[in-house]
């Protein structure tokens, strides 16, 4: 059902609910086709019937006419009143949105500058341009966190809203109310960590120096708490997950050991860290065996999409593009079976590796850490966002002439297809921004 329907669905039911006294024709209509009163029936009785509003409706009703809004009238509706900002903020209705077919997956960037936040967002399916909104600082969220929040910051997407978890602080930001608002901060100051949601709830792991925790948060109670210890302490790695399974992928490892290393043992290891993943079973609180991205590398940007992760690493001067199956839950055998007779995928189950074309940047360029990807999965194409550094400066560096990728280049990469293309750069205000997908 088209936005345009549901504006005559809403715009017919405000009219009927509170009708335009000037309206001569409606009320001439009205008196000539419904019954006149009883004299029988009492004045307020009479008076009760005729005064009916939207606000008298009951909160199932009133969901399913609330659910019909256009998504850019939505921060309106919400700050009409208490209680349709409370039903707008609940599971019922982003089910009824989804029923209606009213719910499309955004690549969010969120950035922080002197003014204040920045969010930009992105419908692969629609015009192909970012949308820009900004956001001033308020009494509750100052605009030194949010500076602290984006420095390091991960962002996790639970149904509308984005949590922007800092080292010390997190803000929610309601991508349909337009609203930010402060959370609990992790137990575990953590800075460069793995974050995802399973079920709901967000988990976070890695990046502290003096503790290998595994917390979990529950938006609903806003709390967080500590629920397993990790097998390797990791800085720098990135989180993901597909099926209850929290993935925490690459990084460096952070912590020494009982005995000093040699120097050729500690690369071996560091090696090992940069180009591994752990994977947690949410359900079971138990860990999984590890896994290796084939062929070495550093990770240097991850995500999930369609119920596979997707892994872009460095070997100096190229990049590799891999794609996990990590499907437990999601296919039966008999999809399992199809998957492995067909030889184009290369797949033939969970725990398998494919290589992948290749993003299309120039070949021989070395990244290093003035550039920085981040990976979002959006239904079944991988996004991945130059957020840091510019390809161009890497090209002049090493004596050879610019081709145009600046700041904030863009690449989408269809699964189906397994081809790359370009999609619009991000908007200048946005710089050194952290991205996430966003069913809103």
């Amino acid at each position: 059902m088209s936005e345009s329907c549901n504006s005559r669905h809403f715009s017919w039911l405000m009219k009927s609910c509170f009708p335009n006294p000037h309206d001569t024709k409606s009320f001439a209509h009205s008196s000539q086709t419904q019954p006149q009163p009883q004299p029988h029936i009492l004045g307020d009785q009479c008076a009760a019937t005729t005064t009916t509003t939207v606000s008298s409706l009951p909160d199932d009703l009133l969901l399913e006419c609330l659910s019909r809004v256009p998504s850019s009238s939505l921060p309106s509706v919400s700050a009409v009143c208490p209680r349709w900002a409370r039903l707008i903020d609940s599971s019922h209705f982003l089910g009824l949105r989804r029923c209606h077919r009213l719910l499309h997956h955004f690549v969010f960037a969120v950035s922080a500058t002197e003014s204040g936040l920045y969010a930009a967002s992105l419908r692969l399916q629609s015009d192909g341009l970012w949308k820009v909104a900004f956001f001033l600082p308020d009494d509750a969220v100052s605009l030194g966190n949010f500076h602290g929040l984006l420095s390091h910051a991960r962002l996790a997407a639970v149904g509308p809203k984005i949590f922007i978890i800092g080292r010390n602080a997190m803000v929610r930001y309601d991508t349909w109310s337009g609203t930010v608002v402060p959370r609990s901060a992790m137990i575990f100051p953590r800075k460069k960590f793995a974050a995802a949601v399973v079920s709901g709830k967000i988990y976070a792991a890695g990046g502290g120096p003096r503790t290998n925790a595994v917390e979990e948060y529950d938006p609903d109670s806003d709390t967080w708490r500590v629920v397993a210890n990790a097998p390797r302490r990791r800085y720098g790695c990135i989180g993901a997950s597909v099926d209850g399974v929290f993935y925490v992928i690459g990084g460096l490892k952070i912590g020494a050991s009982g005995s000093e290393p040699s120097r050729t043992a500690a690369n071996a290891e560091a090696h090992v860290y940069a180009s591994s993943m752990d994977l947690y079973d949410v359900e079971a609180r138990g860990w999984l065996r590890s896994r290796a991205v084939p062929g070495g590398g550093c990770v240097v940007a991850a995500c999930t999409a369609a119920g596979h992760v997707y892994v872009l690493t460095s070997h100096a001067v190229e990049l590799s593009f891999w794609r996990f199956d990590a499907r437990r839950k999601s296919i039966g055998n008999s999809s399992i079976n199809a998957i492995s007779n067909n030889s184009s995928s290369g797949n033939s189950g969970f725990g398998e590796w494919c290589r992948l074309k290749s993003p299309p940047l120039p070949a021989q360029v070395r990244i290093d850490s003035t550039v920085r990807f981040s990976c979002v999965g959006v239904g079944e194409k991988v996004v991945l966002v130059q957020v840091i550094g510019c390809i161009d400066d890497l090209l002049r560096r090493s004596g050879r002439s610019s081709r145009g990728l600046r700041e904030g280049l863009v690449l989408v990469y269809d699964s189906p297809g397994g081809e790359w293309s370009r999609a619009a750069d991000l908007p200048e205000v946005i710089r050194r921004a952290a991205c996430v997908s966003v069913e809103c």
